[in-house]
């Protein structure tokens, strides 16, 4: 089993400077106009553009609602291991990224939490 990760963004070329500025990815295959490959981590990452207040997708029978990329909670979230946590905060800040409190020190290592350019969570860790 391979796995990967698909981001819906809701402007495919904005999401693409921001990731690959502030993480340090490379661009893969594009998959049509709206699909774009990253590579450079451990699981290829697929930017999927899909527009804000499109219809998001739910299980059978509920409500769906539209998609919005304002900062937003999700049950599940990104995590990147780096080298230099410092080093890699202040580079996706650059990007565009908005850190969320200060870098934390726990029993396990290091962290610190931000929101990317579309509004999802990713925490950095080291």
């Amino acid at each position: 089993m391979q796995p990967l990760l698909n981001i819906d963004v809701p402007d495919l070329a904005h999401a693409e400077r921001f990731y690959c500025d502030a993480f340090g990815l490379r661009p893969g295959r594009r998959l049509g106009g709206q699909a774009l490959e990253l590579l450079g981590a451990a699981v290829p990452i697929y930017l999927l553009e899909q527009l804000t207040d499109s219809q998001a997708a739910g299980p059978a029978g509920s409500v769906n609602g539209r998609r919005g990329y304002q900062r937003h909670w999700m049950p599940m979230h990104c995590d990147l291991v780096v080298d230099d946590l410092e080093q890699a905060l202040a580079r996706a800040i650059a990007a565009g990224a908005q850190a969320e409190g200060d870098i934390r020190d726990e029993a396990w290592g290091r962290i610190v939490q931000m929101a990317d350019a579309c509004g999802h969570g990713w925490c950095l860790l080291s």
